[in-house]
């Protein structure tokens, strides 16, 4: 997702350009939906061996690509694109990859100073300057890391009303109540809160106007099952919905919320992309703080919530009341006061 304003930029500096996305098959269903990408290509990755490399080296030969941009280097995509002969290629100047590049731009990612999708432009922004600069005939050079087609990813707006009024009427919820998603399954490596304390601080946020939905993607159910029977312990007033249509139909869920809960997640950098208003939990490891993994939302429609700062990774010692306190001013904030604790 951190990836989507980078192809937002290419596409509006070269709008007649051809963008085809190499991505490994989990993702290819939200590449598809990505409005700057024409085509969308799989990688079978290294679990394909060598004859999967040479099947894919063949198919990317074909295609003829004047350009590759490779914005998390790899030694084996590096080797694609140096063996398939495409004639710019560039790529962060990290790692042992880098030589298979012949234009890199030196980062230094792991410092952490800006956000992911910030470092994916400065390296589109190079690309496209210099790409441009190659032309016969170059115009003067103007900048597209200021592009921002928030949200990123969208659905109209017919469709999206329905499904809400089909999702209300399947879960029996009252149909002005407020959606507020919590995801509490991750499959990354940053740390994130335990079960009971999303119930906890869930407790703390209860509203009459509020209904929870308790998501689960694959694999999640028996969790999300766990959260549920903590919530029945305070006496909550939410809903389970066990995605189980695929990615696509998940993010159409997601777009439903009104406010959506997760710890670091690619879930939570889905919502970000449709632009609803997130809660984050994050570790302060500078690998993975609040900064190097912002989402995607507009300026005042995410809250990033650590531990205390002489905590690293230890979840459990997230300030709950505090955090209940900054979410409770955050959804005032957002509807616009009708939210009364």
């Amino acid at each position: 997702m951190l990836s989507w304003p980078s192809f937002a930029a290419l596409k509006h500096a070269f709008p007649e350009s051809r963008i085809i996305a190499l991505v490994p098959a989990y993702t290819q269903p939200v590449a598809e939906l990505c409005p700057s990408i024409d085509e969308v290509i799989i990688d079978p990755t290294a679990d394909a061996g060598v004859n999967g490399f040479i099947s894919l080296l063949k198919r990317i030969r074909e295609q003829r690509f004047d350009l590759m941009l490779t914005l998390f280097s790899t030694t084996r995509v590096g080797l694609l694109g140096f063996a398939a002969g495409i004639p710019a290629r560039w790529a962060p100047a990290t790692k042992l990859a880098q030589i298979f590049y012949n234009h890199t731009l030196k980062q230094k990612r792991s410092r952490s100073e800006k956000p992911e999708f910030q470092y994916n432009l400065d390296l589109t922004e190079a690309c496209i300057k210099s790409a441009q600069s190659d032309k016969p005939n170059p115009s003067h050079y103007q900048s597209h890391s200021h592009i921002t087609e928030r949200p990123y990813l969208a659905f109209d707006d017919t469709s999206l009303k329905a499904l809400r009024q089909q999702f209300v009427d399947q879960h029996c919820i009252v149909a002005e109540q407020r959606l507020v998603f919590i995801h509490a399954g991750h499959g990354g490596s940053a740390n994130n809160l335990g079960l009971l304390q999303y119930a906890e601080l869930a407790k703390l946020i209860s509203h009459e106007t509020v209904c929870f939905i308790l998501t689960a993607g694959p694999g999640e159910l028996e969790d999300t099952q766990k959260l549920a029977a903590l919530m029945d312990q305070f006496h909550l007033n939410y809903r389970i919905f066990n995605s189980t249509e695929g990615l696509t139909s998940f993010a159409r869920h997601l777009a439903l919320a009104d406010l959506f809960i997760a710890g670091s997640t690619g879930t939570l950098h889905i919502a970000g992309a449709l632009d609803r208003p997130t809660v984050g939990f994050y570790p302060n490891r500078r690998s993975s703080t609040p900064l190097r993994w912002r989402t995607l939302n507009s300026h005042g429609r995410y809250l990033a919530l650590t531990p205390p700062s002489d905590i690293e990774q230890d979840m459990s010692c997230v300030d709950l009341s505090k955090a209940a306190e900054d979410i409770q001013a955050f959804m005032a904030r957002l509807w616009s006061g009708d939210y009364q604790t």
